[in-house]
């Protein structure tokens, strides 16, 4: 755009900025120009060429150091080669950090950050999994105490802070309208187990939804349904069913998204890899209880509600839990044993041995499948199969006992043991 100042001269204006060429020339010769034509041409506001014909300048931008930048070195370090935490998400990096080292940034500023660094970036291009399907799901809901979904994150590897290497199982159960869910762990996976997560969940509750949503898992059907087949309920778990007074619904195998309401949740289980190396066993099951308090009270992205404020409404349509007599039948509990000089525990009056290097420590003492499952810490120590019979032995364990009192060669030692294993089953059997 060219401005005539006079007949014998003029000044060339492209932008805002050059507009202030003009004030000197303005205020010697008493000019006055057309702001509402500037305007026009600029595409901007009269009132934005007079404050620039008047000597507004544009301040320039300072580039402001992030407050995420004080991470940087924690960052780099957690996503490092060498580091045996893993994060697969950068949700769950920004959680480990606001919960670890106080980090105080929104989710959307921190992802932007990572995003902008290309080695960070690449660490989670790296680490993502699987692929979005494009096939149309039809969304469905269903009404207050009608339905929960159940499903299992199985066998995920966890290093213990002492750098012992456990597998983990972790089991949700799922309110389908209120989202409010119920996470736990364990080390096994049986019937029994699962038995005692659902009553525990129906306890956390409050009550029995009318139905529940699974897929073919073992535990639960004896035959998978298919598009083709109803499939089969196996019978113990209808018993449990029946007990409870639910409905057990399969899903069409290999189709999960027919529960999409709990297999969502589990990816917020990748979390749990965050804290490789971090944690003890019993840390490990904080960590879970935590999670799962986390997410009860935080705004479900998908309702907008909070679910543990939205379970109050869904309470009194659910299935009232059975008889207390009923549910100890389910329960799994851990009890507290010491190892007698003998290297043997007790149980109901009965004796069972466990390997001597345990002789006067305490062990953990679970009763399911009609065993008992002896944990020291996280390890299994041994399984017994309950008999009504004073002494139990394992042949090994007694090997080693009578390996502490005689010295005899080991040929002579296990003719030993054999022969009194056969007087002592032949003493102390039924």
């Amino acid at each position: 755009m060219i401005i005539k100042i006079n007949v014998n001269s003029e000044i060339k204006v492209n932008n805002l900025e050059d507009l202030h060429k003009l004030k000197t020339i303005m205020e010697v010769n008493n000019l006055k120009v057309n702001k509402s034509q500037i305007a026009r041409e600029l595409g901007v506001d009269a009132r934005t060429v007079g404050k620039y014909l008047n000597g507004y300048i544009k301040p320039t931008t300072r580039n402001r150091k992030s407050l995420i930048d004080n991470f940087r070195p924690i960052i780099e370090s957690l996503l490092s080669e060498d580091s045996i935490q893993v994060f697969y998400y950068k949700r769950v990096l920004w959680q480990y950090l606001k919960d670890n080292y106080g980090l105080e940034c929104a989710q959307s500023s921190f992802r932007r950050y990572i995003s902008n660094n290309p080695k960070f970036n690449d660490y989670f291009k790296c680490k993502k999994k699987g692929y979005i399907s494009n096939n149309s799901v039809m969304r469905y809901e269903t009404g207050k105490g009608h339905q929960a979904q159940l499903d299992w994150k199985e066998n995920i590897n966890f290093v213990l802070s002492n750098g012992e290497i456990i597998s983990i199982n972790v089991f949700v159960l799922i309110l389908s309208y209120s989202r409010f869910r119920v996470y736990r762990l364990s080390l096994e996976k049986t019937q029994d187990i699962l038995f005692s997560f659902l009553n525990e969940s129906f306890e956390t509750f409050g009550g029995v939804p009318k139905e529940i949503l699974t897929d073919n898992m073992k535990t639960v059907m004896t035959e998978p349904r298919t598009a083709y087949n109803n499939g089969k309920v196996n019978n113990k778990f209808q018993q449990f069913a029946d007990d409870y007074r639910f409905k057990v619904r399969p899903c069409i195998a290999g189709r999960p998204n027919t529960k999409a309401k709990v297999e969502a949740p589990m990816k917020l289980l990748d979390e749990i890899r965050a804290y490789n190396g971090t944690l003890d066993f019993d840390e490990l099951h904080e960590l879970i209880s935590k999670l799962n308090n986390r997410i009860n009270s935080a705004c479900h992205t998908s309702t907008g509600k909070i679910p543990v404020l939205h379970l109050q409404k869904e309470k009194d349509f659910l299935l009232e839990l059975p008889t207390e007599q009923i549910r100890n039948r389910y329960n799994i509990i851990t009890t507290s044993v010491k190892v007698n000089r003998q290297s043997m525990i007790s149980y109901k009056s009965n004796q069972y041995s466990v390997p001597p290097e345990y002789i006067g420590k305490k062990l953990k003492l679970q009763v399911y499948d009609n065993q008992l499952h002896l944990y020291y810490s996280t390890k299994l120590v041994t399984i017994h199969e309950i008999k009504n019979q004073k002494l139990n032995y394992h042949d090994n364990h007694y090997l080693q006992i009578s390996s502490l009192t005689f010295k005899n060669s080991k040929n002579e030692m296990n003719e030993i043991a054999k022969n009194n294993l056969k007087m002592i089953g032949e003493i102390y059997g039924n």
